[in-house]
């Protein structure tokens, strides 16, 4: 792959660079457990540190790329054909848990399609990139989805709606029939590190309602580019505005989008 074109070795490069503050402030979290104060600002502000330093690291990069951010919302560029999506901490819960599991997410859209992606995990060092039509890897390795064919033998990530979400009796009735069809279910708390999973083959499929552009943008070029198929929970390709996702290999994006549609209608 050109993994390194230019455009991948500037994203790679502002995630590296943003990934250390990260690396810090997870070593502080565990001391900040105990505090009185308790550590929910200190999370808040190591997330909005790491968005500072993806902002401007691919703004001096790409001037006039257009961003939309999980804690800056939407800034206009110049350039309206491309714009960066970032998560600067998904799966803060967990970071703020000292569970090393959660990523900085960031994807580049160019008229209005996701063409590359990294999602990078600072504490297991696993970085996850994918450009359009070049394939995708970990670090060094290329990437395919699971070859499995038969959902029974499959492990599947999902999201579970947590307090102030709506739709917990949905999910009850989509997490029923999954574990009912299903080898394993798994949920591991950052959605952009479920989507690299399915990629690498550790996941066979994974769907989750409700999330924003930032959870997804960079692991649906993952997926694509890993062999996968994608869609939002219709079944169609408006992931990114519907704020669903069904992916897995063709054979288990089918088996699984058609059991929950089946959950959903029950």
């Amino acid at each position: 792959m050109a993994r390194h074109t230019p455009v991948m070795t500037v994203m790679v490069a502002a995630v590296r660079k943003a990934a250390r503050g990260l690396q810090r402030d997870f070593g502080e979290v565990e001391n900040l457990q105990v505090s009185m104060k308790g550590p929910g600002d200190f999370v808040s502000a190591a997330d909005k540190k790491t968005e500072k330093i993806l902002f401007e690291e691919l703004s001096k990069a790409r001037p006039g790329y257009g961003f939309l951010m999980e804690e800056g919302g939407v800034v206009e560029g110049a350039d309206k054909s491309h714009r960066w999506i970032i998560d600067p901490l998904d799966g803060t819960t967990n970071f703020l848990h000292g569970i090393p599991q959660f990523a900085i997410s960031v994807g580049l859209e160019r008229e209005g399609q996701m063409v590359a992606g990294v999602i990078y995990n600072p504490v297991t060092d696993e970085l996850f990139l994918a450009e359009k039509g070049q394939g995708a890897f970990l670090n060094d390795r290329r990437l395919r989805v699971s070859a499995r064919r038969d959902i029974t033998q499959c492990v599947i990530g999902c999201g579970i709606p947590h307090i102030g979400r709506p739709d917990h009796e949905t999910f009850i009735k989509e997490e029923r029939a999954v574990m009912q069809n299903a080898s394993g279910l798994r949920r591991m708390g950052a959605a952009s590190l479920d989507l690299a999973y399915v990629a690498a083959g550790r996941f066979d499929g994974f769907w989750e309602v409700a999330l924003a552009p930032w959870d997804m943008a960079a692991g649906i070029v993952l997926v694509r580019e890993a062999g996968g198929t994608v869609s939002d929970i219709n079944g169609r390709e408006d992931m990114l505005n519907s704020g669903g996702i069904i992916v897995g290999n063709e054979m288990i994006h089918g088996q699984l989008s058609k059991i929950l549609k089946a959950a959903r209608n029950a």
